[in-house]
């Protein structure tokens, strides 16, 4: 039987979990997030999922959700939120709670985009459950830029007046070449569009 040569583990069919048009997500694999947005935009996934969300986040910072932000993707009583007390123990439990497999997405916020180890002990983890595989997700600041991710997408606030938009950016994938759209919600835990940003008119 072919193995994966990452996991290990027998190939199992994954259902890549679909947010809206091309911004897809594999599986039992982990994706990083950046830029200002990459919170809302890591609740967009929360939202085409069920079940309980596990968000690690550092405790030595005082920011934290807001519930009414929250409540514009998902349930806020889905979120099950970790403060961690170092930077390494957010990398611990996200690989733990992976490799449990006891919730279909696991979100850690992180002050800097960790190193090649790291990710491949996430992906691992993410591949190890016998069941249905989790999502994993990390947060960083600026444009991201954690090796051996399976996908990195920045997000930016793009509103308008009476216009819910964001420019949203496919920096690297595996599968896929770099593209930028327009994603847009007309109401909250409405479904979300994605329209390719208009190219910058170019003078002969």
């Amino acid at each position: 039987m072919p193995r994966d040569t990452l996991s290990h583990m027998p190939h199992r069919p994954r259902r890549p979990c679909a947010v809206a048009g091309e911004f897809t997500l594999a599986r039992g694999r982990v994706h990083e997030f950046c830029g200002a947005a990459r919170r809302t935009l890591a609740l967009a996934v929360a939202g085409q999922l069920s079940g309980p969300v596990l968000w690690i986040t550092p405790g030595w910072q005082a920011s934290a959700l807001c519930g009414e932000g929250v409540s514009r993707w998902i349930d806020p009583g889905r979120l099950l939120v970790v403060r961690a007390g170092r930077a390494m123990e957010e990398l611990w439990c996200m690989e733990e709670a992976l490799r449990a497999g006891a919730v279909p997405l696991v979100v850690a916020e992180l002050e800097a985009s960790p190193g090649m180890v790291p990710v491949r002990r996430l992906h691992l983890a993410a591949g190890a459950p016998e069941g249905p595989p989790p999502l994993g997700l990390i947060l960083t600041p600026g444009t991201g830029g954690a090796p051996g991710i399976e996908s990195r997408w920045q997000a930016e606030p793009d509103h308008g007046a009476g216009v819910t938009r964001w420019q949203l950016r496919r920096l690297r994938a595996r599968m896929a070449p770099p593209a930028s759209w327009h994603l847009t919600q007309s109401a909250p835990r409405t479904d979300l569009a994605l329209a390719p940003l208009p190219q910058p008119e170019t003078t002969p």
